[in-house]
Parts: C-alpha cells; structure tokens; sequence
C-alpha cells in the first residue's frame, strides 16, 4: 500500500507528501531527519489516504498541493 499524508505542526504548518510507511515516515519527519520539515517539530498526522499504486497516490498529493486542493485541506483542518 501507499499513502499520502498530512501533517501539521504545532505553528499551523501543513506538510503534504507520500510514502509506503506511514508510521517510520513521520518517525523520520520528527525525528528531525527531513530538511523539509526538521525546523517546527513536533509533527501529527491529520489525515491520510492508502492506495493500491504508487502512482495513484503521487497524483492525489500533487491534487492536494495544488490550488483547490490546498483550499480542501484550509476548510478541513485549519478550523
């Protein structure tokens, strides 16, 4: 299976992005180990997604880190 995850951190920030481990991956984001999301911890996992296929799941994170999909995730989760 293949995921795509949100996170959120303690100052409002969202991160998007896509793995085949849900849990070691946001071990790795807390853990300080990715560049991207080092500055900010601790990170939560506010929603995610399981596909079959790798490619399904790349095409949902890159919906959900464009326009519309940026706005879905402002009226879910940053009420």
């Amino acid at each position: 299976m293949f995921y795509i995850y949100i996170l959120k951190n303690i100052n409002g920030k969202i991160y998007i992005g896509q793995t085949n481990n849900l849990i070691g991956r946001l071990k790795r984001h807390n853990s300080g180990l990715t560049k991207s999301t080092k500055f900010g911890l601790p990170w939560k996992i506010i929603y995610s997604e399981s596909f079959e296929k790798r490619s399904e799941a790349m095409r949902r994170e890159k919906g959900l880190k464009g326009g519309q999909g940026r706005e879905w995730i402002k009226e879910q989760f940053n009420s």
